[in-house]
Order: C-alpha cells, then sequence, then structure tokens
C-alpha cells in the first residue's frame, strides 16, 4: 500500500497491485485495474519509488523474519 494525495490535498492509501498505468497530463491520473482513475499531486517519479520502497520492505520483512523468497526449505 502506498500513500498519495488527490489534488484537492485529501490522502489516500493505495494498493499499489492494482495500478495499471500512470499517465502525466499535465496532472498525475493513476488508472487502476477496477477501471478508476484518481488524478494526484505526486508525479510519476514519486509514485514508482513508493512501489519500489514498499515492494523493499516486504521483502526485507520476509527475509528478517526467516522466509525464504524461493522456497528453498519445500
Amino acid at each position: 500500500m502506498i500513500h498519495v494525495t488527490r489534488l484537492n490535498h485529501t490522502p489516500v492509501v493505495l494498493n499499489d497491485d492494482l495500478i495499471e498505468q500512470i499517465e502525466t497530463t499535465p496532472d498525475t491520473v493513476i488508472s487502476l485495474t477496477t477501471g478508476q482513475k484518481i488524478m494526484v499531486l505526486e508525479s510519476t517519479e514519486e509514485i514508482i519509488d513508493r512501489v519500489r520502497t514498499f515492494r523493499k520492505s516486504i521483502i526485507l520483512q520476509d527475509y528478517a523474519n526467516g522466509h525464504s523468497t524461493n522456497q528453498e526449505n519445500e
């Protein structure tokens, strides 16, 4: 989940798995797999960085908990 801000400055927590595409038109528009579109203040680059950071944190947390991402123990 990532935090973004709508154009009216309302914060939104977004499931990053639902992002289909991001457009800059000049506002940033996030299109979701549900068909919904969200206009946000953050740039495309900021959103990509937040998704990367969030996904990296999941992998690091899994690693810290002793789980292998490639299922070595099966």
